[in-house]
């Protein structure tokens, strides 16, 4: 047995659910069979426990490197860091630094927060724009977190999240009197919004500036003139989408600015930093509530951050990254027509993603895994573009998927069966439990 599932076995007994990310979870992309463990990362190159070099064309740290992994800059600035001290009793001065660029990168904003994850980056933004709003209520668009705020939508009618993240969380352990202060609203459906701010006293509109696809129809625009008009509290969770398409947020592309926004994944190269910026007028309602964290004053995440954007700006890594991932998506669309098989597209480029529109999806997707491992890959149906990747990464890879969508596609006609062919069960598409 490979050691990263013999220590994957041992870590399901010890640890509730394995890994402390579902998104990290093996049984997500290739039950009994996934690497499961790292023991060195760089550039677009990770290195399981046993030796094996597998070059990622999967989600690079669930999106966090952007720069590639171990990018010599960003290193460089945080083993300076930790050489001078990275706690003290007094504050780090990175921390001001930071700030500064930030304000300088979204300039309708004045005040800026920070954390370690993006989690605790929504819960704060949502503690502050309640206290600002003197309202409770909050209507969502989107992913945005494990904390009670946000999972108490499930108390509502038993499953409200499951378009915006995955179906079947479960709510237990958070308290059910935070039911109906939360209000899921679809993507585009201005209609839907309207009727729940008219009908549930909101105070706070939390949403996804884009995800898996661009607004229609003013959508952004909209949005924005009913929170001013009804003085509700827009807030932009950028944690995934920032630095992807713009220096900074993807709202730019679409000329509408929010009252505060998060910054996460991106921000730090790898490192733990998390970013709340917004207006003074919502922010300063930070210090008539209670927002505190010893580990939030530790320096490598803002030091990381620092060096992170400075590389970002020389090199513009959000066109390198754009232009990666759209160079990936002709590649999947042109094997899907080569072998005459339908996917579905999804995602901006950098962070994009597909599937097979047959019933037999998921275990395409299983299979796909499966072999492209056995060729030196780390795969799945997504793709998160870094600068690390090139021309070379992306060829290879596709030549070698094109052995396996001819599987595939033998399997669509009914030739041979894909249940045959897995070694393994299929992977998760929601949350399981593991027991």
């Amino acid at each position: 047995m490979a050691k990263g599932q013999e220590l994957y076995k041992k870590a399901k007994k010890i640890i509730p659910g394995g890994t402390m990310l579902l998104s990290k979870r093996p049984e997500m992309f290739l039950p009994e069979f996934w690497p499961s463990y790292f023991s060195k990362a760089k550039g677009c190159l990770v290195w399981d426990l046993d030796g094996n070099e597998l070059i990622d064309m999967s989600i690079m740290g669930i999106g966090t490197n952007t720069l590639g992994y171990g990018n010599d800059k960003v290193d460089a600035a945080v083993m300076e860091t930790i050489k001078k001290g990275n706690m003290s009793t007094l504050n780090c001065p990175e921390e001001v630094y930071l700030a500064e660029k930030l304000i300088e990168i979204n300039p309708w904003a004045d005040m800026v927060r920070f954390a370690r994850s993006g989690g605790e980056a929504n819960s704060i933004a949502i503690r502050i724009a309640r206290a600002a709003s003197g309202k409770d209520n909050v209507a969502i668009c989107g992913y945005h977190g494990w904390h009670d705020w946000y999972l108490s939508a499930n108390h509502n009618q038993g499953d409200d999240l499951s378009s915006h993240l995955l179906p079947g969380l479960n709510p237990n352990g958070v308290p059910k009197n935070l039911k109906n202060t939360v209000y899921p609203f679809n993507y585009n459906n201005y209609d839907e919004l309207l009727t729940i701010v008219e009908t549930k006293d909101i105070g706070v509109i939390k949403m996804e500036v884009v995800r898996n696809f661009g607004p229609e129809d003013n959508f952004l625009h909209k949005v924005r003139e009913l929170a001013t008009k009804r003085n509700i509290v827009l807030v932009f969770d950028e944690c995934t989408s920032g630095f992807r398409e713009t220096y900074g947020g993807i709202y730019q592309k679409y000329g509408v600015e929010p009252d505060m926004a998060m910054f996460g994944k991106t921000l730090g190269n790898g490192y733990a930093i998390t970013a709340l910026v917004g207006k003074k007028s919502v922010m300063e309602a930070a210090q008539n509530t209670f927002v505190s964290s010893t580990f939030w004053t530790e320096r490598i995440g803002p030091t990381a951050a620092l060096a992170t954007l400075k590389v970002m700006k020389e090199i513009k890594s959000w066109e390198v990254i754009t232009s990666i991932g759209k160079k990936m998506r002709e590649g999947w669309q042109k094997l899907a027509n080569d072998h005459n098989l339908k996917i579905n597209i999804s995602g901006i480029p950098a962070l994009s993603t597909y599937s097979f529109k047959s019933n037999k999806s998921i275990e395409y997707k299983t299979f796909i895994t499966q072999e492209m491992l056995k060729k030196g890959y780390l795969a799945s149906t997504n793709f998160y573009a870094s600068t690390a990747h090139n021309e070379e990464n992306l060829n290879l890879y596709l030549e070698a998927l094109n052995d396996v969508y001819s599987i595939i596609s033998s399997c669509e006609k009914g030739n041979i069966k894909i249940e045959d062919l897995l070694e393994g069960p299929i992977s998760h598409s929601g949350f399981k439990r593991l027991n």
